[in-house]
């Protein structure tokens, strides 16, 4: 790639006068040494594998194989329908579309990790619900998905996506910032306006520790992930009103860095601190040990 950090992928979009999913695009096919079509067409299929986890998540039988977590989407779905939402329409989408996909993760269900597995659900719910609210046609959301992925890239190269090495805030922060940044990008905003929508997100879930009860990607992973997409989605809106993140973007990659490789071991996808180790926490996994 000619980008390492999101200072150099906002300069070569100004210099080539693309957004950032367009340049992705054609960056990706000159590593690939694919065409750009089908590169294109690997990643709408991808996309269709999300869409398919939603309506899966919302009408089928979620219950993971521990007995722990299933059918929260189902229920937040049910509740808005019987009163309004506190969020509104497409925030609770959002939410609950997450948590779908998340909990067909935990079903052992098939996804698309954005950037990882116990992550799957915050893009997914952001992408599809806003492509209701905003009637975009799926090749729209394809290239935000190239917008997504070449913010990951920069994650990826300079901190952490991996819950194992740098806690929640590499999983689910780095998709919380994927998301924001690829919506600004959909909604007409600069790449510079998806770059400060970046570090919007991040800075509201550095030092997020990796707690996972049981060492399952179940409790706290899913609900965390319903919170993400509500989260993507006000930064896509601060960015897009003209909020910047005073501290660049890049530089609070490096902060999640710091951060992460602070943290002490238990916080780090151990199931060894946390909520993984509180009273109930060392019940469940007693009697998932029992069983």
């Amino acid at each position: 790639m000619n980008f390492r950090t999101l200072a150099e992928l906002g300069v070569l979009c100004s210099e080539r006068g693309l957004s950032i999913g367009k340049l992705m695009l054609e960056e990706q096919s000159a590593e690939s040494g694919r065409s750009q079509q089908d590169e294109f067409s690997k990643m709408a299929a991808y996309y269709e594998v999300m869409k398919e986890a939603v309506q899966r998540g919302l009408h089928e039988n979620t219950t993971s194989r521990s007995g722990l977590t299933g059918l929260d989407a189902q229920r937040v779905v049910a509740h808005r329908q019987q009163q309004e939402a506190c969020l509104g329409e497409h925030a609770s989408n959002a939410m609950a579309y997450a948590l779908a996909v998340s909990e067909v993760n935990a079903s052992m269900g098939r996804i698309i990790a954005t950037p990882t597995a116990g992550s799957c659900g915050i893009i997914p719910g952001v992408f599809v619900s806003s492509q209701e609210r905003f009637g975009w046609d799926d090749e729209h959301l394809v290239h935000g998905l190239f917008a997504a992925g070449a913010i990951g890239y920069v994650i990826a190269n300079n901190s952490f996506v991996s819950g194992a090495e740098g806690g929640c805030q590499a999983e689910v922060g780095s998709a919380i910032g994927m998301a924001a940044g690829a919506l600004v990008e959909l909604r007409g905003g600069t790449p510079a306006q998806a770059i400060h929508a970046v570090g919007l997100a991040l800075k509201n879930t550095l030092g997020l520790i990796c707690d996972p009860v049981g060492g399952l990607v179940e409790i706290p992973c899913i609900v965390r992930n319903g919170f993400g997409a509500v989260s993507a989605l006000a930064a896509a809106d601060m960015a897009l009103a003209g909020v910047r993140s005073v501290i660049p973007s890049d530089e609070v990659i490096q902060v999640m860095l710091e951060v992460g490789s602070a943290m002490p071991e238990i916080h780090r996808e151990t199931a060894g601190g946390g909520l993984a180790t509180t009273p109930t926490g060392r019940q469940i996994m007693q009697e998932l040990r029992e069983n």
